[in-house]
Parts: structure tokens; C-alpha cells; sequence
């Protein structure tokens, strides 16, 4: 068992301390639902306290440091020194329509742009899925792999849909008829960091979907890596930070995954 750095620490922290606000606006959204204006104002507020909580927390903890948030946006830090990249409310939409599936993520960038710490906090489950480059992946203090399975019919395979004209529906359709008859099954949960995290986790065993945030995958890529996986964009280079098209899954399913999607894409429409 690897015990929690300090800066690990620091970052759990603050992530409970937004998680206990959030979970609170969480138990209003029901009675929302039913109003005639409905909880999408009040969402948006919750959103922004929990980053709000966040920044407050890790820039007393961390000072000078940066940061790259989804509602704040980018905060220079001093030179020389790291980011946090921020996303307060992963799992906006589960929220809005109070299911029980969202997280905090929080990742930290260093100044050559590597990922080196990572936390995805479930608040509702109160798991902390959390890695830092070269100490593995953990949930609370239980190591992390990656499936082992090899054999894509075995395999449970997440994935992210457009919505509301974002993203590319007839690409995604035909990447989804590619996989769905080589696989145990597909699910959209609607929350990148935690399908990331549940690929670390072996309870996926391997992701897609394109159109990302940095926001929303920097700490699960950390994750999976870590855990053992392999990570890349859709053309299977390194570049799902910049592109925010991701593959994760691992080693025995990562290449076929691929293959199928890199396939289904060229295909014309």
C-alpha cells in the first residue's frame, strides 16, 4: 500500500470539502425537477461554489500555483511552477437530472505539460480515485489495474455520445455498429473522469469518445496509465490531452478497440 503524498492530501481535501456542498445541492435537485423553472440555474450555481471551494482550498495549500478551470478558466500561476486543472461537476446532465453519477476532478499539469497527480472524487460513493506518475493508481488504499481480460467478447466498453449538436452523431453511430457486435456490451454513463476511473478499475475495460475538455480527462488519463492501461487519441498517438479524443483501455484490448474505431471512421457516411 502507497501512502498518500502530501500534495495527494491537499487535493482530497479540498475535494471533500466541495463534495459536501455538492451533495447537499444534490438533495435539492429532486424537488426541483418538479418546479415550473426547473434546476438548471441552481446546478449552475452548484457548479460553480464547488469550483469556487476548490480554488479557495488548494490556492491556500498551493500558492502561486495556477490553474485551468471549466468555469473560471485559465489563472496564471508564478513561472516555474505547476497548474491544477479543475473540473468541479463532471456529470453536469446526471446532476441536472438528479442521477446519482458525477465527480470532481482535479489533476496537476507540471511546466513541461506532463500530468504528474491525479484525483477523481465520487460524492455520492465517497470514492477517491487517485494516482501520481510512477506511484500507481489507487482507490482509497486499494491498488488499481486494469482489466485483464483479452478477448474483446468478454469486455465491457464506455463510451461518450454527442448531444445537442456537439460532436459528430453519424461518426459516433457508425463507431458504436463497429463495436457493439465484437463486445459484451457498451454502456454511456455520462461522465468521462469516472468512466476513466472505472477503466483504472477493471469495472470497464475500455473507453472512447471524442470532443473532450482537457478538464475531463487529464486525471482519468493519469488513471488509467498508471493502473497499467494505454491511452491515446483516435489515430493512436499520444495526443488525447490535446485533442480530446480518447482511447483507454488496456493492453490486450487497447490495439483492437483501435482498430474497430479507426475503421468505422474512415468509413464514408
Amino acid at each position: 500500500m502507497a501512502a498518500q503524498s502530501a500534495l495527494i492530501t491537499v487535493i482530497e481535501r479540498a475535494c471533500r470539502k466541495a463534495a459536501a456542498r455538492l451533495r447537499r445541492d444534490f438533495g435539492e435537485v429532486a424537488h426541483l425537477q418538479v418546479s415550473r423553472k426547473g434546476p438548471a440555474d441552481f446546478v449552475s450555481k452548484a457548479d460553480q461554489a464547488a469550483e469556487r471551494t476548490l480554488y479557495q482550498e488548494l490556492s491556500r495549500d498551493r500558492p502561486g500555483w495556477g490553474f485551468l478551470m471549466e468555469e473560471g478558466g485559465d489563472v496564471p500561476g508564478e513561472p516555474g511552477k505547476p497548474r491544477f486543472i479543475l473540473d468541479p461537476l463532471d456529470g453536469t446532465s446526471n446532476f441536472l437530472h438528479a442521477i446519482p453519477h458525477f465527480a470532481i476532478s482535479v489533476a496537476v499539469e507540471e511546466p513541461d505539460g506532463e500530468i504528474s497527480a491525479a484525483v477523481v472524487h465520487q460524492p455520492l460513493t465517497d470514492e477517491t480515485y487517485w494516482a501520481e506518475k510512477n506511484r500507481g493508481a489507487w482507490v482509497q488504499s486499494q491498488r488499481l489495474r486494469v482489466a485483464a481480460r483479452r478477448d474483446l467478447a468478454d469486455c465491457l466498453i464506455a463510451t461518450g455520445a454527442p448531444y445537442r449538436g456537439h460532436g459528430d452523431t453519424p461518426r459516433w453511430l457508425a463507431q458504436c455498429a463497429a463495436v457493439l457486435p465484437n463486445v459484451a456490451g457498451i454502456r454511456r454513463f455520462g461522465a468521462a473522469s469516472l468512466d476513466l476511473a472505472w477503466v483504472a478499475a477493471g469495472r470497464f475495460d475500455g473507453f472512447w469518445e471524442e470532443g473532450l475538455q482537457i478538464w475531463d480527462i487529464a486525471a482519468g488519463i493519469l488513471l488509467v496509465r498508471e493502473a497499467g492501461g494505454f491511452v491515446t487519441d483516435l489515430k493512436g498517438a499520444d495526443r488525447a490531452l490535446h485533442t480530446g479524443d480518447v482511447i483507454a483501455a488496456g493492453e490486450g484490448v487497447h490495439s483492437r478497440l483501435h482498430k474497430l474505431l479507426a475503421e468505422a471512421s474512415r468509413r464514408p457516411g
